[in-house]
């Protein structure tokens, strides 16, 4: 009886604690290297909410779209081999909780080193995480980005 009061106890004591689910702020790029076309394909996939709450847009709405192409733009910056690369968009879509963005950039036949600059939703949410895998013939390299770390830089 007296360890059923103890449990009892707890979950009365977790109870008035809350169980608050907190939010946890992430993106997600992936960077594949396509040989054959001396490509870097892209693919960020971030929060919906999260995304639609830093550029003040609906997702339902017809300029989302755009205006998440503009703010991926403007945050995310790709170096290789020290020469700054100019990101295409290919597209995005939403779907549901998930958004997700494609980019490319052309003209990259060997890679020494990959430096980026990540800030995508850091100044919306202080505690924001980035990653990025970077798959580079057959070498594989992880990137993480937050507050205080918004460049990183791989050597291949």
């Amino acid at each position: 009886m007296k360890k059923l009061l103890h449990i009892t106890g707890f979950f009365a004591l977790m109870m008035l604690m809350g169980f608050t689910a907190a939010d946890f702020y992430s993106s997600m790029t992936k960077i594949d290297y396509v040989e054959g076309s001396r490509t870097l394909k892209l693919t960020t996939k971030m929060n919906t909410q999260h995304i639609s709450d830093a550029i003040k847009i609906n997702p339902n709405t017809a300029g989302f779209e755009a205006e998440v192409k503009k703010y991926v733009n403007n945050n995310f910056d790709l170096f290789v081999n020290g020469s700054a690369k100019t990101l295409t968009f290919t597209g995005s879509q939403v779907n549901g909780e998930s958004t997700w963005v494609y980019f490319e950039a052309g003209g990259v036949s060997q890679i020494s080193s990959l430096r980026i600059k990540n800030t995508i939703l850091l100044s919306t949410f202080p505690r924001q995480i980035n990653i990025v895998n970077v798959a580079y013939k057959g070498s594989q390299k992880t990137m993480n980005f937050q507050r205080g770390k918004e460049v990183n830089e791989a050597s291949f």
